[in-house]
C-alpha cells in the first residue's frame, strides 16, 4: 500500500521529468452519458499513456540499487515498452522488448525510436512475456515485469492528480490489462482517504481479471484477441488481483464494439484520440449510464496510442477485425 507521503514524494519526481496531465470536464461526454464526467488525460504525457510514469519511477529505483545492470528486458503491446524505452535510454541503459506477431505497426515505430531494440515473439502478450523473462535470465539484463511495486508507485500519481484535484468524484473507470492501472487508483485512493468508487473494466475477449475475482482465485483464458490491445492479456498478476479484488468496487466487461463506439465518442465531443484500452472505461460508463445518472465521474483515458488503419476504421463507423 502507499501513503499519502509516498504519493506526494513519486508525484514531484515525476513533475520534474514531465507535466502533470489534464483532467477536463467536457459537456458533449456529460450530455452523452448522462454523468457529470471527467476525463483524466493520459494521452497527453511524452509517450502518449499512462505507463511512463512507472517507467520513471522504476527505472529510477533500479539505478539506484542495481547500478551494475548494462539494461533491461520487458514484454508489451505498446505503451509499457515506449515508457521503458524511453527512461532506460534517459538512465543510459538498453532496453530489450518483445511484443507479440502482428502487434501495432505504429506502436512497434515509437519503441524503436525511443530506443528500444524490438523483437517479435509468439502470438500473444503473455508468450512474448515468457520468452522476455527467459531471455533476460541468460543475458544478464534486468527483468521488468508488468507489476511491480516501483511502477505502481509511478502508476499512482495520475490517480493522485485526479483526486487532488477532483477529490469528490463518486466513482472512476479504470481499464484493466496486466492491472498497475487499476492498482495504482485503489492505492491513491485510500491513500487519501476518499470514498470514491473504482470500476475496474475488462475486454469481454480477455476477461482474467474480471474472471479471477468472480471465482476468488487466479483464472487462465485460453485467448485474448480484442482491437484493445492494452487490455489483451490472458493470465492476471497476483500481486495486482490481491489489490484490484479487494479494493474495486467491481470489475465489468465491454465488447469490441462499445469500445470503438467510445473511441467515437470522443473523437466527437472532445477531440482527443483514444486508443481501445484508452476508451474503455467511457465505454464502461456507458453500459452503465443508468445508474450513474447524475453523479460524478471519473473515466481514465489511458492512452491515445492507435493505428491510424484502425483509427480510420472506427471513425468510418466499424470495428477493426483481429
Amino acid at each position: 500500500m502507499l501513503t499519502r507521503s509516498d504519493l506526494e514524494t513519486a508525484a514531484d519526481f515525476v513533475h520534474a521529468r514531465m507535466a502533470a496531465t489534464p483532467q477536463h470536464h467536457w459537456p458533449l461526454l456529460s450530455a452523452a452519458t448522462g454523468a457529470d464526467v471527467w476525463v483524466k488525460h493520459e494521452n497527453h504525457t511524452p509517450t502518449g499513456a499512462f505507463k511512463v510514469r512507472g517507467a520513471l519511477t522504476f527505472m529510477d529505483w533500479l539505478t539506484r540499487t542495481h547500478p551494475e545492470v548494462p539494461g533491461i528486458c520487458t514484454a508489451t503491446r505498446g505503451n509499457h515498452g515506449q515508457g521503458q524505452a524511453w527512461a532506460a535510454k534517459g538512465a543510459g541503459l538498453t532496453a530489450k522488448v518483445y511484443v507479440p506477431r502482428g502487434n501495432s505497426v505504429e506502436k512497434n515505430a515509437a519503441m524503436r525510436a525511443f530506443g528500444a531494440e524490438l523483437i517479435e515473439f509468439g502470438d500473444d502478450f503473455d508468450t512474448a512475456r515468457e520468452e522476455a523473462y527467459r531471455v533476460a535470465e541468460e543475458e544478464g539484463l534486468f527483468i521488468v515485469p508488468p507489476y511491480h511495486p516501483e511502477l505502481v508507485r509511478g502508476v499512482a500519481t495520475y490517480a493522485y492528480e485526479l483526486f487532488s484535484a477532483q477529490p469528490d468524484l463518486d466513482t472512476v473507470y479504470v481499464p484493466i490489462g496486466c492491472g498497475s492501472g487499476i492498482c495504482g487508483t485503489i492505492m491513491a485512493r485510500d491513500a487519501l482517504g476518499l470514498k470514491t468508487k473504482v470500476v475496474g473494466v475488462v475486454s469481454d475477449q480477455a476477461q482474467t481479471a474480471k474472471l479471477s475475482v468472480e471465482a476468488g482465485r487466479l483464472v487462465e483464458t485460453n485467448s485474448a484477441n480484442t482491437f484493445a490491445d492494452g487490455m489483451a492479456v490472458r493470465v492476471p498478476v497476483p500481486e495486482a488481483f490481491d489489490v484490484y479484488s479487494k479494493g474495486a468496487e467491481r470489475i465489468i466487461a465491454v465488447s469490441d464494439d462499445e469500445v470503438a463506439e467510445a473511441i467515437r465518442l470522443y473523437f466527437t465531443a472532445t477531440h482527443n484520440v483514444a486508443e481501445g484500452a484508452g476508451a474503455a472505461p467511457l465505454a464502461g460508463l456507458m453500459q452503465e449510464r443508468a445508474q450513474m445518472a447524475g453523479k460524478r465521474v471519473g473515466v481514465i483515458l489511458c492512452g491515445g496510442n492507435i493505428d491510424t488503419g484502425w483509427f480510420r476504421t472506427v471513425l468510418d463507423g466499424h470495428t477493426p477485425p483481429v
